[in-house]
């Protein structure tokens, strides 16, 4: 299996805010992308419909090799991680907003957590809450909309500027000095808030985390491929991207990432 693939899915391209670090701390694998956009938001849909839709990518990626999957979507997380780790015989890594580390370094003792209604309410997120940061205020707010400002491609707009003011804003009046960023879309959003909350106030973006946790699995389970592999080239290559709906989007953003990706990677796929 260490010749495998490691399979990353999202409800759409906010995943690649994790994929983003993944190729950059494994540049020796191979990965399969699927973007679910055909359902996209999964913030609002119900535990069933998400868990039934993560079976459904996970048969994909089982169809083609794959040794672990990243579950890069905080909600499909909350939803299904449980399920698919009892279901299926592969490492899952999933995500979770990292509450922790803000907790922990939190001078004010005044936290954000922006996400989506699905992660607030997942088990996860709040065993992590009760857990490290019950002696901390944690300031929470739902990103409606932001999904769709990254999706349309809004992600440096005025009507993204105001529609973040809302969240970030009263976050900020109450001390905040740490925000952390709940689903995967909001790192592409990260300047903007940053404008927002200004210089005292840390963002909190789980993916370096989640990348280096898929290293220590991999190498663990003896999953890694040889570091010989490490080439340019390879990382150019190194992902082949499907998407249950329109791939414009996903190959637009996955292009600004890395440059120079083949249109052949790109591909729709109906589950």
């Amino acid at each position: 299996m260490k010749g495998g693939s490691v399979g990353i899915f999202d409800s759409c391209v906010g995943g690649l805010s994790v994929w983003k670090e993944l190729i950059k701390l494994l540049p020796a694998e191979k990965f399969l992308y699927f973007s679910d956009s055909a359902f996209c938001p999964y913030g609002p849909k119900g535990q069933e419909e998400i868990t039934k839709r993560a079976f459904k990518i996970t048969d994909f990626f089982l169809g083609r090799g794959v040794k672990l999957i990243v579950v890069a979507c905080n909600t499909a997380t909350a939803a299904s991680i449980e399920a698919l780790r009892e279901k299926y015989d592969i490492p899952f890594i999933g995500m979770e907003p990292a509450v922790k580390p803000a907790a922990l370094h939190s001078r004010s003792g005044v936290i954000g957590v922006l996400a989506t209604q699905g992660t607030f309410r997942g088990k996860l997120y709040n065993r992590t809450l009760e857990r490290f940061a019950s002696d901390i205020k944690v300031i929470e707010r739902v990103g409606e909309g932001l999904v769709e400002m990254v999706e349309s491609g809004e992600r440096n707009s005025s009507h993204t500027e105001k529609l973040l003011r809302r969240y970030i804003e009263p976050m900020v009046a109450e001390k905040a000095d740490h925000i952390v960023l709940g689903c995967t879309h909001y790192p592409f959003l990260e300047d903007l808030i940053k404008k927002i909350a200004g210089p005292e106030v840390s963002i909190v973006n789980p993916a370096p985390a989640v990348a280096l946790h898929t290293q220590h699995i991999l190498s663990e389970r003896g999953l890694l491929r040889d570091s010989d592999e490490q080439t340019e080239s390879n990382i150019v290559n190194s992902t082949i991207f499907y998407s249950s709906g329109d791939y414009s989007v996903l190959k637009g953003l996955a292009s600004s990432i890395i440059e120079g990706i083949p249109d052949e990677n790109f591909n729709n796929q109906t589950i």
